[in-house]
């Protein structure tokens, strides 16, 4: 799923491209990608794009009227810049978005229709579909902590939950957690004030550097290969390739839908996790489908 820094590098590819043009027409491939009706999307149609932003792990595409375009890639979804008019080809093509230079293609890989676009009206509209996770750009060490610690969660749960931290899933969860050298399996709720301070600065640090990289990217070519796996990556889909840190070979955890990466010595003191007790753990803390955690709303 993208997170954080994808979307950033989408965003930036889409300002170069779409900011200050008329969306001139939305062809949908798929019905059932639109989840709502009011406004209709007709009405975005023939209006200049005025603000591209994220909302946690949305991309939000404003026109004049303060109406907003807003795209949930989910776990498939991908973004495509292709020539004007091109046609929607293919049952994974779920949307065209055209401009005066291109189109803007939506496509989904697989069965299963998780994508989703919303035509929303002003603010409040946005406000709607926000989980309501910390932005860690915007916030401190103390508001980190508190958002992290207003339940006791392990901290792969607090990390990607999104009404609990704006932005990151399931790669970059992993790669913060081992930057910071903790277990992902930590309780919130039982972290030292050094360790606070680890997991706050190793989760700017590592996501500055993969947004920064993929930006730069973003300048050169639209991102169209967006992918949770990338060979730099410290542990985040690396199961049995050496941690770049300590040589030892990265662990998984496994659980429904989910799937978490980390260095034994670097990250749990050397303990594989691989017991009952984890299991239990995990039911208690994590819910069975990406699909089911990503759809979490704030109370």
């Amino acid at each position: 799923m993208p997170e954080l820094p994808d979307i950033a590098a989408y965003i930036t590819a889409l300002e170069a491209r779409i900011l200050n043009q008329p969306l001139e027409r939305v062809r949908l491939g798929s019905v059932f990608l639109l989840r709502t009706v009011d406004p209709p999307l007709a009405a975005v149609e023939g209006r200049t794009v005025r603000a591209i932003r994220r909302i946690g792990k949305r991309i939000a595409i404003g026109v004049e009227g303060e109406l907003w375009l807003v795209l949930h890639l989910m776990i498939a979804g991908r973004l495509h810049w292709r020539p004007p008019q091109a046609k929607l080809a293919g049952r994974n093509a779920l949307a065209a978005f055209d401009f005066p230079a291109g189109s803007l293609i939506l496509t989904e890989a697989g069965s299963k229709r998780r994508a989703s676009l919303h035509v929303l009206r002003g603010e409040e509209g946005l406000r709607s579909i926000d989980p309501g996770g910390v932005e860690i750009f915007s916030t401190d060490l103390d508001g980190f902590r508190a958002a992290l610690t207003a339940e006791n969660r392990t901290l792969k749960r607090a990390l990607t939950d999104p009404r609990v931290v704006s932005g990151v899933g399931n790669a970059y969860s992993d790669e913060i957690l081992h930057a910071a050298g903790l277990s992902p399996i930590a309780l919130t709720h039982k972290l030292k004030p050094e360790e606070w301070e680890r997991l706050f600065a190793s989760a700017r640090s590592t996501l500055t550097l993969w947004m920064d990289r993929l930006r730069g990217e973003a300048e050169i070519a639209f991102p169209e290969k967006v992918t949770a796996f990338r060979p730099e990556m410290a542990v985040h889909g690396r199961f049995g390739q050496p941690c770049p840190r300590c040589g030892e070979k990265v662990q998984r955890i496994r659980y429904a839908d989910n799937e978490t990466n980390y260095c034994a010595r670097c990250q749990t003191g050397g303990k594989v996790l691989a017991d009952r007790g984890l299991s239990r753990l995990l039911g208690d803390d994590w819910p069975r489908t990406l699909e089911e955690l990503e759809n979490l709303k704030r109370r």
